[in-house]
């Protein structure tokens, strides 16, 4: 069987399948099926991830409406949770201890940002926490009964939307580093909220590439610290997810 490309780095083709092989060469002498990846097992995972960075968000938030400084936590947590995604997608088998680090990590960087946020515009996060959890199920509806089916096509389409964005974004970073330049998507005009439309739909149909690379991770029966990396991958999307929905929101209650 084929393995699916996914553009979330966490998910991709290239891990996957050498996780796969792997499994494959030891296939013969398996006997404890519990070793392998499992549907289930992704899910209790993901989680438990998903409580870890609940958890560490609840930390910044606090101190953010406690007359505390959550600056230095949350981007501690943001620069650390970047690096403990970088080691995970070259050392896959660490992921039962990466993923866990990462979730909590990332938790600080959420709830430093929500509190931001929420302070600007009150009851912001809670839509966009609805937002989030209702876009999750949906895509998660549409797949489970395939009513959107993940082909090439559909990967191709998405991995260079994707990859649009991620460069439209660097670019615009750059620019903004070094020169006085303001990127479009930073302020409310339609042009601006047209782009987080997009971008949100964009890391919605990401989630559908997820799914699928977690559901064939199944049928290859992976190790079973893939439910771990799976989990954490499924976990960086819905945080993307989380934080376009935040920047929407935002660009439209500013212009009440």
């Amino acid at each position: 069987m084929a393995f699916n490309n996914s553009n979330n780095p966490f998910l991709n083709n290239k891990t996957f399948k050498n996780q796969g092989n792997s499994n494959e060469v030891h296939q013969a002498t398996i006997i404890d099926y519990n070793s392998e990846m499992s549907l289930t097992g992704t899910i209790n995972k993901s989680l438990i991830l998903f409580l870890l960075l609940t958890a560490a968000a609840t930390i910044t938030w606090w101190m953010a409406f406690n007359d505390m400084n959550p600056i230095v936590p949350a981007f501690g947590g943001a620069i650390v949770g970047l690096i403990l995604v970088v080691i995970a997608a070259f050392k896959p088998h660490l992921s039962p201890y990466l993923a866990p680090g990462y979730a909590v990590f990332e938790g600080l960087f959420i709830g430093g940002i929500s509190a931001i946020f929420e302070a600007k515009y009150p009851g912001i996060v809670l839509q966009a926490v609805g937002a989030t959890f209702v876009t999750f199920l949906v895509c998660l509806g549409l797949y489970k009964y395939k009513i959107v089916k993940v082909t090439e096509q559909f990967k191709s389409v998405v991995i260079a939307a994707t990859l649009a964005i991620a460069t439209y974004y660097l670019i615009s970073w750059l620019f903004s580093m070094f020169t006085s330049f303001t990127p479009i998507h930073h302020d409310n005009s339609l042009m601006s909220i047209g782009i987080s439309v997009f971008v949100i739909i964009i890391a919605a149909l990401n989630l559908f590439l997820d799914f699928d690379r977690i559901d064939q991770g199944v049928n290859q029966r992976m190790p079973k610290y893939m439910e771990w990396y799976g989990a954490m991958g499924l976990l960086i999307t819905l945080v993307w997810l989380y934080i376009e929905f935040l920047r929407l929101l935002s660009k439209l209650s500013s212009k009440d």
